[in-house]
């Protein structure tokens, strides 16, 4: 994976975007309305409302994807996600120590980002990496997200 890429936004991923994200999501969950709306054109609900885009490219093939969303009063770390015969090969924690580099570079004060409890291998990453929970809004965006973390930087 020496080779890995990570890359910018590109409208000519947005369908692998698309893909990966709807795949993990029915995988572990199933896809919201808000997914399926910031996930069907992530130039307009993304990138266009000020949030980036990153997908990790290995051999000319997108192999992980992740956001921030601008949400107005913070950025969230989301839309992670990493094929299955890719993962366990570290490329979700070079997704996020990129992102999280990108946000130290624009000067931003922290990351945050909302989970579930059951993906205990994701929720440990995110811990390792610095990520604390914070109390999760009544009304949180994600009907399925029962843990938001935050990580200062």
């Amino acid at each position: 994976m020496e080779k890995l890429k990570i890359i910018p936004f590109d409208e000519k991923y947005a369908q692998d975007f698309y893909d990966l994200n709807v795949e993990w999501l029915k995988k572990y969950f199933y896809v919201e309305p808000y997914d399926e709306k910031v996930l069907s054109n992530p130039k307009e609900y993304i990138i266009n409302n000020g949030g980036y885009i990153f997908f990790a490219l290995y051999k000319n093939e997108i192999v992980g994807v992740v956001s921030l969303i601008n949400q107005k009063t913070f950025f969230e770390l989301s839309k992670m996600a990493v094929p299955p015969k890719y993962q366990g090969k570290k490329i979700g924690k070079k997704l996020m120590q990129h992102c999280i580099g990108f946000a130290k570079s624009k000067g931003w004060d922290s990351i945050t980002l909302y989970s579930h409890r059951s993906l205990e291998s994701a929720i440990y990453l995110y811990k390792k990496i610095g990520f604390k929970e914070i109390p999760l809004e009544e009304n949180s965006h994600y009907k399925r997200s029962d843990i938001k973390m935050l990580l200062k930087l």
